[in-house]
């Protein structure tokens, strides 16, 4: 069954297979969404993530297909999967919740994210790279 997949700037509709929290794609399909199988690890161009030697049960099957959502929790990215039309599941939900920080605004006063718990708060990153 074809799954929607929006990973970092790829959208790609491809056949995967979901197995509780995982999402199994064959080397094919994980290369539409820009990723390769190399004996470095995960890799997306230059990048490669290292895949542990003690958990690689946990990325990659002996038919070669790659799990999508181990790489994903590995690299502390949330994980969404909408099995029946919207259900977000607990590791997702647990996933959103942004841990504390404190950072100066333009006067040098110091405000923590802690201070505003239980109030919506918009969290709006940037980054020049």
């Amino acid at each position: 069954m074809p799954t929607t997949v929006i990973f970092e700037d790829a959208v790609a509709s491809v056949a995967a297979e979901a197995q509780n929290e995982d999402l199994w794609l064959a080397p094919s399909e994980l290369e539409r969404l820009g990723w390769t199988l190399e004996p470095e690890g995960l890799c997306r161009g230059p990048l490669c993530v290292p895949i542990p030697l003690a958990r690689r049960a946990e990325f990659v099957r002996a038919d070669g297909a790659a799990n999508l959502a181990a790489l994903t929790r590995h690299r502390g990215q949330g994980v969404v999967h909408d099995a029946e039309h919207g259900e977000l599941r607990d590791a997702a939900r647990r996933s959103l919740a942004a841990p504390d920080f404190t950072l100066p605004d333009l006067d040098g006063r110091l405000h923590s994210l802690s201070e505003l718990r239980g109030r919506k708060v918009l969290l709006n990153s940037w980054a020049s790279w």
